[in-house]
């Protein structure tokens, strides 16, 4: 069986401060399809290698933006990035090819329960719906975008819980290598996470 090939784009500004982060790169470096390429590091001076990234993001069929949920969006690194690396006629237009059926999604951390993303909570809105811009963004590129892989009240989680989370991420990136997923149906699932294939490591 030929696995796909999985990009993670890591944006995380304070990596060395984040517990959960560094939890789940220590899931994705184990895997030998993997690359994790963190941006921050790559681009502290925000010099981004337009052409050098657009080379990488040829070679994987899975692409992952990894980030904290900063202000109901991502750091400033990865929205540079979007706007400099998905080129008009590269990743979108007329003549645009580039990722065309590549499957994409958010994976984030976030400092707020489940409970209070939602019409009745505080932040009055559900992560997806703060996440379209990103939806809409992998949908003008021709990619399959899937719900996000989500690490709620992620600065109260200690102990079994952070090696769980590790455990959904693994689940995660296995189920993404091996299988043909069907993104229509996973339309109404909330959070990947959701999923029996992702919280018990059962293959689609």
């Amino acid at each position: 069986m030929t696995l796909k090939n999985i990009l993670i784009l890591l944006a995380h500004p304070r990596l060395e401060n984040s517990r959960i982060n560094n939890t789940l790169i220590e899931a994705a470096e184990g895997l030998p399809n993997v690359t994790v390429h963190d941006l921050y590091e790559m681009y502290p001076d925000f010099n981004i290698d337009i052409v050098h990234e657009q080379e990488v993001l040829f070679g994987h069929e899975v692409v992952i933006w990894q980030h904290p949920f900063y202000w109901y969006s991502a750091p400033p690194l990865l929205k540079h990035w979007i706007d400099l690396v998905l080129e008009y006629n590269w990743a979108y237009g007329p003549k645009a090819f580039a990722l065309n059926n590549k499957t994409i999604l958010n994976a984030l951390t976030a400092g707020g329960s489940r409970e209070v993303y939602c019409k009745e909570g505080k932040n009055n809105y559900t992560v997806g719906e703060f996440l379209r811009p990103f939806e809409q963004t992998a949908r003008l590129c021709g990619m399959n975008y899937l719900p996000p892989f989500t690490v709620m009240s992620a600065n109260k989680i200690k102990g079994e819980h952070i090696e769980a989370c590790k455990k959904e991420y693994l689940n995660l990136l296995n189920w993404l290598s091996e299988s043909e997923v069907d993104v229509a149906e996973k339309d109404n699932c909330q959070f990947i996470n959701d999923l029996d294939e992702v919280k018990k490591g059962v293959k689609a």
